[in-house]
């Protein structure tokens, strides 16, 4: 299971969460900032990861479109990196459940 980070959250989370999701992207590292989001969205489908995001825009682009790719949605507001891994280890077993569904699109965590 592959995560792609939206240009909103940190390239430090990827060292940080690689023992969970090995070979995790973020949209910066593949030159990929500032495009917009449909872009971005088709760049999570042609790597096949799960979107990780705290943009709203994914969320319905979810219901619009269906997966893939999968969308995880952070609604936690403004924090720091680590209550974003710390939310992140807390619910592994809940992306893995959801990323195992074929019907779910998107996953909303909260903290």
């Amino acid at each position: 299971m592959r995560l792609l980070l939206d240009e909103n959250l940190s390239e430090a989370l990827l060292p940080a969460l690689a023992d969970l999701f090995p070979q995790s992207l973020h949209v910066r590292r593949l030159g990929r900032d500032g495009r917009p989001d449909a872009e971005v969205w088709a760049l999570a489908r042609e790597h096949g990861c799960i979107l990780l995001t705290r943009d709203e825009d994914f969320l319905r682009l979810s219901v619009l479109r269906g997966a893939p790719p999968k969308v995880v949605w952070l609604g936690i507001g403004n924090c720091g990196n680590a209550e974003l891994i710390a939310l992140l280890r807390n619910r592994v077993e809940a992306i893995r459940q959801f990323a195992a569904q074929d019907e779910a699109a998107f996953l909303a965590l909260r903290a």
